[in-house]
């Protein structure tokens, strides 16, 4: 069983790579950020001929998160319940898989601009709002799968140049506890559990020619519970989308989990 996850960067723009990597990467689940569009733009009708329900919380123009999935979903939550929110960036579903349900999470967590700014505590305090519903549902769900656009790069490693990026925002120490808060709460870093290449990232900036100098971070992660964690047998980044025209700033992230699709 395959679980992707991607942020597209505008899902209207990206819809045709979307549906050819579906086409060639026929995942059992992908969760997608940045879809930058309201619900009812959502392209569902493409989606479907692809081969895929879909679950949605969009807002036009910025935001937006989805999950495309074999099987229909089901117990959708969109957002953070009992967090205030305008901006929509987490969906949740739970689906049927083989030895149980699995809950997955699509999230598209806050930038944060600039260490001390307005957005950086905005996105600190949703990171707090985060690790308590992730408790909770942890609880109601052993086999949780929280896949997306963390904004964070959890080390060094995972940063082009450190010491450029130092006290910066994705890789502030205060962004990066609260991203150990969540492998705290019993989440495993699924792309760690394997050795990996050197230089390993997710997002490039598209200035400065990001991609072809490999100047990334590796901020898109698929955190699994320990029951999940345990039955991952292969975490990958493909780069390939990234090398598209008009790609996303993002590449897909993809887990494989010994369940019979």
């Amino acid at each position: 069983m395959h679980l992707a996850t991607w942020n597209v960067n505008s899902l209207n723009i990206r819809l045709p790579q979307v549906t050819a990597w579906l086409q060639a990467n026929p995942v059992d689940l992908l969760c997608l950020q940045e879809l930058k569009l309201a619900d009812d733009k959502f392209p569902a009708a493409a989606i479907e001929a692809a081969g895929y329900h879909a679950v949605c919380a969009g807002q036009k123009t910025y935001n937006g998160v989805a999950i495309l999935s074999r099987t229909p979903g089901r117990d959708v939550t969109r957002n953070i319940p009992g967090y205030e929110d305008l901006q929509q960036r987490v969906i949740a579903a739970t689906y049927d898989a083989p030895g149980g349900e699995i809950r997955v999470v699509s999230a598209y967590c806050p930038n944060g601009q600039a260490v001390g700014s307005q957005k950086y505590e905005y996105k600190l305090a949703w990171y707090r709002a985060f690790h308590a519903w992730l408790a909770d549902q942890l609880l109601q769900y052993p086999r949780l799968a929280v896949l997306g656009d963390y904004n964070i790069a959890p080390e060094d490693r995972d940063v082009h140049d450190p010491a450029k990026w130092e006290g910066s925002v994705l890789v502030s120490e205060p962004e990066r506890e609260a991203f150990r808060g969540l492998l705290n709460l019993g989440l495993a870093d699924a792309f760690r559990l394997f050795e990996q290449p050197p230089r390993s990232f997710s997002w490039w900036d598209y200035r400065q020619l990001g991609f072809r100098r490999n100047a990334g971070l590796r901020i898109d992660h698929v955190l699994l519970s320990a029951p999940l964690a345990r039955l991952c047998a292969e975490c990958t980044i493909d780069k390939t989308p990234r090398g598209n025209e008009q790609p996303s700033d993002h590449a897909p992230v993809v887990a494989m989990l010994g369940l019979a699709a």
